[in-house]
């Protein structure tokens, strides 16, 4: 210990260093220009940013109307849009802003927010909109495609492109998708006049929710929370075997609390993470494509779950605290499996943890940022037991942490004896305002990607292409409710190598979320709405690390300086045990914790039946992490030694037993679905004993055998 505390000061510099490396990479990936303080471009993004910030903490004190509230969140992303993105990656455009930038801010300032300047008139002309309403949607939609393709890439920009086309172009399509087209200007007046198209819900949840919770994170993040998470990652498991990669896996779950991109997740711990994973004995690819599915599964992570989480509430009615509830088991079962392929990895390669003096002390270590839990579990309190709205919650959580903040600083230079100064007392505040500044920031590709995604839904409300999507899946899958599934996984799958989860959910719930329940229920499955949306929602995070762009792939790649392609095909095989989980619970609807649905009213979310029993939840989640160890130890080929491939199809086997019991109880007559878990406990048993046989037997050398 006393050689850790010497190592502290240099620990500190060094994750710094980190951080700033963090940040970095994390500009590189996603195109940002990056200012110094010396620059007016700095204090001007800067401002910008933290007046959005304090706009969307006042509207929860004093709130507007919520088509105004979309109008100006819109105004303040595009931008800093404009702003912070160039408009091709090159020196030119990154070395400062260009006219035509501030131009192309100005003119996306000036339509979006022309709902709220002009929003009576509007109101007051339904349908019957003059010219000038006309022009300014027609034009606040190419600069919002053209923001989007800054910020996001050509990907969703295309898609939307692709989307406003069929709707003018309809009378022309191929006979099973033709429709009767709209005009300009009932397209114009329905995308951008209306709150069916951009301003939709997806924008609504942006800004009335989601905006709060990346703000709450981005601010414990500059409190030091980040650095903690680490720190007690590896105090806690540091000295196991495959101790960083084991740190790095918990280390990610705590982060994707606080973040909302795989991005960042992958590279704020991986950073610290790859590089010890490295020295512990992974190979390159290994230690990167580990990140990667950490960070990525951090996504699914309750509460915040990618800011999916409030969107999935929206569009089902439900409440928010229900989608956390639903979501809780996967994304558990999913993350303690990664930690136990990480331990079958140490295994194979034999590997060691770290020495004592590098790991910091657990008791001290626990103790230094327990006050960062303190808003966590606030938050969870006030969402969970006192039932606020999430906005109410997350603004709470925020005044409360500010709070800490602000103390914090002075209380440690109290307890260490040192004099309190005034750079002391204002480093909280400083804190305070480089968080609001940099939460501000990271909201721009969630606002951008909300606003673009609701061209689509807008798009299936004004041509009825959810209906002509039903008709086409379903000649595709023959009614076959496996093909319509992995339809829908291979489309989350690609759409998702180019858009951000949210985006991708959004888009995905849309067009193949009602068509999947429909069809399932034609075919006699009962399937809760949230199944489906789960579904395409996981298959959209596993796109972060699917090569050929799994951007979170290239960000851990260029860390473990490690092939790219390499690292995701890599961590693809690390979340292949995820790409199970929808197809378990889709199929299984109690992995979501509900048990049926109120015959009364079946089509009413709330008349779900949850299970509320903790005996039947603990043994729900006990038997399907049993079940999803037994698939992991077939995809990676070793439990306590390396299997055959009889072992491995027997583990296979168990899958279905522990996941599905009342499938199982169904097709094989048993009396109760509580024998299909013991089938599948006893066939788990019976590996386990032969594999220690096995072992035994390996362990024993010929010169230690008695005749």
């Amino acid at each position: 210990m006393a050689l850790y505390e010497e190592k502290a000061h240099k620990l500190s510099e060094l994750e710094e260093e980190q951080a700033r490396e963090s940040e970095a990479v994390v500009n590189e990936l996603e195109g940002q220009r990056v200012f110094g303080a010396q620059h007016y471009e700095f204090w001007l993004i800067s401002g910008i940013s933290l007046l959005w910030s304090l706009f969307q903490l006042y509207i929860v004190v004093e709130p507007i109307n919520s088509t105004i509230t979309r109008s100006i969140h819109l105004s303040f992303g595009i931008l800093l849009a404009f702003l912070i993105y160039p408009m091709f990656k090159k020196t030119y455009f990154l070395q400062k802003i260009r006219w035509f930038g501030f131009t192309l801010a100005a003119i996306g300032v000036g339509t979006a927010s022309y709902i709220a300047v002009f929003y009576e008139e509007i109101s007051q002309r339904p349908g019957d909109y003059i010219a000038l309403d006309i022009i300014v949607a027609l034009v606040g939609i190419v600069i919002l495609l053209e923001a989007g393709r800054r910020v996001l890439g050509f990907a969703l920009s295309i898609i939307a492109i692709v989307f406003l086309s069929y709707d003018v172009l309809g009378p022309y399509m191929p006979e099973l998708i033709i429709h009767k087209g709209a005009s300009l200007n009932k397209l114009a007046g329905h995308m951008f006049l209306t709150t069916e198209g951009i301003f939709g819900v997806p924008l609504g949840v942006s800004a009335g929710f989601v905006f709060l919770f990346v703000l709450f994170g981005s601010l414990l993040d500059k409190a030091g929370a980040g650095e903690y998470f680490i720190n007690l990652a590896f105090a806690m498991l540091g000295k196991y075997r495959g101790g960083p990669a084991k740190a790095s896996v918990v280390a990610s779950g705590f982060t994707g609390i606080i973040s909302g991109s795989s991005i960042a997740n992958t590279v704020t711990t991986g950073t610290f993470t790859i590089p010890l994973m490295k020295k512990a004995g992974f190979r390159p690819e290994q230690a990167g494509a580990v990140e990667v599915a950490s960070s990525t599964n951090g996504q699914l992570m309750p509460p915040v779950m990618g800011a999916a989480a409030f969107i999935i509430a929206e569009f089902l009615g439900m409440a928010y605290t229900d989608v956390i509830v639903a979501a809780f088991i996967p994304a558990f079962v999913s993350y303690f499996a990664l930690f136990y392929i990480v331990h079958l990895e140490a295994l194979k390669l034999g590997l060691k943890g770290m020495n004592d003096e590098d790991i910091p002390p657990k008791w001290k270590t626990f103790i230094t940022g327990i006050h960062y839990l303190i808003p966590i579990f606030f938050l969870m309190y006030t969402l969970m037991v006192l039932r606020e709205s999430a906005a109410s919650a997350a603004f709470n959580a925020i005044m409360l942490l500010m709070l800490l903040m602000v103390v914090q600083h002075p209380f440690r230079a109290f307890l260490a004896k040192e004099k309190i100064t005034r750079d002391v007392m204002l480093s909280g505040f400083v804190d305070i305002l480089a968080g609001m500044i940099s939460g501000a920031k990271n909201m721009v590709p969630i606002a951008i990607a909300t606003a673009l995604a609701g061209i689509v839904v807008g798009s299936i409300t004004l041509t009825g292409l959810g209906q002509v999507l039903l008709e086409v899946i379903e000649e595709l899958s023959g009614g076959n409710i496996f093909i319509i599934l992995f339809l829908a996984a291979f489309v989350s799958l690609i759409l998702g190598m180019g858009l951000p989860t949210t985006a991708n959910y959004i888009v995905m719930a849309s067009l193949t979320a009602p068509v999947i329940l429909i069809l399932a229920a034609d075919n006699g499955y009962f399937i809760p709405a949230i199944a489906a949306h789960l579904f395409v929602f996981y298959f959209g995070i596993l796109a972060d690390d699917t090569p050929p762009v799994g951007l979170a792939a290239y960000a851990a790649a260029g860390i473990a300086k490690a092939d790219p392609i390499k690292t995701g095909i890599q961590g693809f095989k690390y979340d292949i045990r995820t790409a199970i989980l929808p197809f378990m619970f889709f199929f299984n609807p109690e992995l979501l914790l509900i048990s049926g649905v109120d015959e009364l009213n079946p089509a009413n979310p709330q008349g779900w039946i949850w299970i509320t029993n903790p005996v039947e939840i603990l043994v729900i989640f006990t038997t399907a992490f049993i079940g999803m160890v037994a698939f992991s130890c077939f995809t990676q080929g070793y439990f306590v030694v390396k299997t055959n491939i009889f072992e491995r199809f027997i583990f296979l086997a168990v899958v279905p037993f522990m996941f599905l019991p009342k499938i199982m109880e169904s097709y094989f007559s048993l009396p109760s679905h509580y024998l299909s878990y013991a089938i599948g406990l006893a066939i788990f048993g019976l590996i386990y004993i032969f594999q220690k046989a096995k072992q035994k037997a390996e362990s024993t050398s010929p010169s230690e055998v008695t005749l």
